[in-house]
């Protein structure tokens, strides 16, 4: 018995020295609570150009927003707008509102596209989807531009020195006109409440095409979508100021950091 008693104490004892080696204590325990991140599509629209709208007789313009989440940073973007504009050129800045040295007066009418993509740079902390994005656009409009009146500029201004003499032509309008740009875009978006964001962009779009430029009867002055063309340069700048709402289709697990060099070093 005592022989027994004595077998089955050693065979205790192994087992708790075996248990003892082989249990290992975890120093840097892992989290697991999973966050998954809402994947889906957000439509909205541009606030500005309906405040511009009227606020500004001269001006009519709407545009859509949106964008397609494809990865934990990168967007699928774009902008769907129409824009009408009138406007009057003048010898000098000044005499715009007194009509002297008044030259011609034009309407700009068209649709513009743009589609391209966006990466959010902005890490945001757990349950956060705010975003600061740079991006790019490829852009297309089709406009039409109509003359509304001119007059025959007279650098003798002898016998008319407070006015030109108008034209006897009636008002002229030009169809089908096109012109293509690309854009450089940096933005922002806030989450104000659940899936509702508020955002923000600044864009300098450069010109790419532009086929009537050179065209003698009336060049291209304002283009819907890139804003006001001057001579001598293909540069132009806009904005936009919008308010999105995200559906959400499906939600991805958030991809961990890429750990730090300390973080990957052995440790005692």
């Amino acid at each position: 018995m005592l022989r027994y008693c004595t077998s089955l104490f050693l065979l205790l004892v192994a087992v708790v020295a075996y248990a003892q080696e082989d249990k290992t204590i975890d120093l840097n325990p892992k989290d697991t609570l999973v966050y998954k991140q809402p994947y889906g599509l957000r439509v909205g629209i541009d606030l500005s150009r309906p405040i511009t709208s009227f606020f500004d007789d001269n001006y009519t313009g709407l545009e859509f927003v949106g964008d397609y989440r494809l990865s934990q940073k990168l967007y699928l973007a774009g902008e769907l707008g129409n824009e009408k504009k009138t406007r009057t050129e003048t010898v000098g800045e000044n005499q715009i509102d007194t009509g002297d040295g008044e030259l011609y007066t034009f309407t700009a009418s068209g649709s513009y596209i743009k589609l391209g993509v966006d990466y959010n740079t902005y890490g945001n902390w757990y349950g956060e989807q705010n975003m600061i994005t740079v991006g790019g656009r490829y852009a297309f409009s089709s406009f039409s531009q109509t003359v509304n009146n001119y007059n025959i500029y007279e650098s003798n201004r002898y016998w008319n020195p407070t006015g030109f003499t108008p034209g006897a032509l009636p008002e002229r309008e030009f169809k089908g006109r096109t012109a293509s740009w690309i854009e450089g875009v940096v933005g922002m978006k806030m989450e104000l409440f659940h899936n509702l964001y508020l955002g923000g962009s600044i864009r300098l779009g450069i010109l790419i095409t532009n086929p009537d430029k050179e065209s003698t009867a009336f060049r291209n002055l304002f283009i819907p979508g890139f804003n006001k063309v001057t001579d001598g340069s293909r540069f132009g700048v806009g904005y936009n100021y919008s308010i999105t709402y995200l559906v959400p289709l499906y939600k991805k697990r958030k991809k961990q950091e890429e750990a730090t060099e300390t973080d990957t070093e052995e440790r005692p």
